[in-house]
């Protein structure tokens, strides 16, 4: 099994940062590819950004695309999402999950999820 841990979410005033981390347990963390999905109120959920296993290919929704960087570190068991330039549009909890898949852009393609971090954007 794995668990996962997002951490890094919070207010932010629209043009500004924020820095998620998904902390992840087991040896197998890289074995897997990762991603990262919001879901806003109201609505379902999206997908927004996915790293292979190896970390050598991103792949990023279009309203993201420019302005958040996925990365991970598998010496560290931790999945980043650096997100720049924010709109009020950017205003979701955040999931991190993993999936055993080589290229997984589908909620159902993911086995793990983590519990989810809350990010706002004043304007």
């Amino acid at each position: 099994q794995v668990q996962l841990v997002e951490s890094g979410g919070g207010l932010v005033q629209a043009g500004g940062s924020l820095r998620l981390s998904c902390a992840a347990s087991g040896r197998t963390f890289s074995s897997y590819a990762m991603g990262w999905f919001r879901q806003a109120p109201g609505k379902e959920r999206e997908f927004v950004a996915a790293i292979r296993w190896s970390g050598g290919s991103t792949y990023y929704a279009d309203s993201v695309k420019g302005r958040f960087t996925i990365s991970r570190d598998n010496a560290k068991n931790t999945v980043y999402l650096q997100m720049n330039a924010m709109k009020p549009e950017d205003t979701a909890v955040y999931y991190c999950a993993a999936s055993p898949v080589w290229i997984p852009l589908r909620s159902y393609e993911y086995d793990y999820w983590g519990q989810g971090t809350q990010v706002t954007v004043s304007s």
